[in-house]
């Protein structure tokens, strides 16, 4: 029988790739559903290549006009609930959750609560929701497979080992295109520079991050949840080839690390076909070629947003839920070229600093969290970092 997926994110970065995958096994998989935002130019093109039994765009406007140019046999649902009814009308066997930011939080939820696994690119859901998410995955049978290529890379060097044997895991960073600035440098860069990774096409929004470091912060939070650890059993290192994806140190000093081109559809080929690895048509790596591979440690003082990641995952409680929410403000800000790439940490250490703690037992209150960060970072912004 073929497995039934549903793409959230469909004309995204991962989306696209997930698609590249999919018609490369098309004899194994069927595609039940989509899910967008505002690109129904791109939407209506995997419509008619596709034919999804659903597609959900969360823009009202864009999703009635999409409706408009549909002839049947794809029903189109819109508007900000339009994701999450998706999910509980669809017959699927795999989500693959790549909705950025904490819009993919609550489609991710309910796909879960309805025994729905998940191949998960969206790094929010756990970050903010990681004890109700894999407490759900748990009581439901079902599972959460990480898609980015660190998780996915510890994942894999997991496989065939007892838990207990594991020392720590070592998340491999890029480091982004600002790794030589100093300080200084750093405060007059220009979003369009932040967005020239030199290893991964990516997002806008995992694009920033990966050059703040944020995006290695999240996948710390993120890690703890997947992999059940503790904020000592985590190590960050940089690694600019981008060729070991990231590693897992035993007890008895042995290292376990996972290579590969820097390439998005391995890790979620491996997500959909679990435990499988599927042939493919991408170019195999060439370590002669490569011919050096470095490493350093990272610098948290140039990068503060890193150990920002560490402060709130020993924190718990509602500090991710509000690190990860007034990031997407200062980030959705720097885009814009509205405040400068050093106040992003800035933002969002004032906005923790307002924060009143306490713990979260639902999803609602995750959301509620989720909005008065995002809201006093608007306002922190508002009332410091814009004349």
């Amino acid at each position: 029988m073929k497995k039934r997926i549903a793409i959230l994110g469909s004309t995204g970065s991962i989306g696209l790739n997930t698609l590249n995958v999919f018609d490369e096994h098309h004899e194994e998989l069927t595609l039940v559903a989509f899910a967008g935002g505002s690109n129904i130019d791109l939407l209506e093109q995997q419509i008619i290549k596709y034919k999804p039994e659903f597609v959900a765009v969360a823009d009202e406007a864009k999703g009635r006009e999409l409706k408009k140019r549909i002839s049947g046999g794809t029903e189109i649902l819109f508007g900000q609930d339009s994701i999450v009814k998706m999910i509980s009308n669809m017959d699927a066997h795999l989500v693959v959750s790549a909705i950025a930011g904490s819009a993919g939080l609550l489609p991710t939820y309910e796909a879960v609560r309805r025994g729905i696994s998940v191949a998960l690119a969206n790094k929010e859901a756990l970050v903010c929701a990681g004890n109700l998410l894999i407490k759900e995955a748990e009581e439901k049978k079902i599972d959460i497979l990480p898609i980015d290529s660190e998780h996915s890379a510890i994942f894999q060097c997991l496989q065939g080992h007892p838990r207990e044997d594991l020392n720590r895991i070592i998340l491999t960073a890029s480091g982004g295109p600002f790794q030589k600035l100093s300080k200084k440098e750093m405060a007059h860069v220009t979003s369009s520079q932040a967005l020239a990774h030199p290893n991964w096409n990516m997002g806008r929004k995992i694009t920033i991050d990966s050059s703040t470091l944020m995006n290695k912060g999240l996948e710390v939070i993120e890690a703890k949840w997947l992999f059940d650890l503790e904020p000592h059993e985590i190590t960050v290192v940089i690694h600019p080839q981008s060729i070991i994806h990231s590693m897992v140190e035993y007890r008895d000093g042995s290292v376990i690390a996972q290579m590969g081109i820097p390439n998005m559809q391995v890790p979620i080929s491996y997500a959909i076909f679990y435990p499988k690895h599927l042939t493919n048509s991408l170019p195999r790596l060439s370590l002669a070629e490569i011919s050096t591979l470095s490493f350093y440690e990272p610098d948290m003082d140039r990068f503060p947003c890193l150990g920002l990641a560490f402060d709130v995952i020993s924190e718990g409680g509602k500090a991710p839920v509000v690190l990860n929410g007034a990031n997407e403000v200062a980030v959705s800000y720097f885009l814009k070229d509205a405040i400068s790439f050093s106040s992003i940490p800035k933002i969002i250490k004032e906005t923790l600093n307002c924060l009143e703690q306490g713990p979260l037992n639902t999803i609602e209150e995750v959301a509620e969290t989720n909005l008065w960060a995002m809201k006093t970072a608007n306002n922190i912004i508002s009332k410091y970092f814009i004349e």
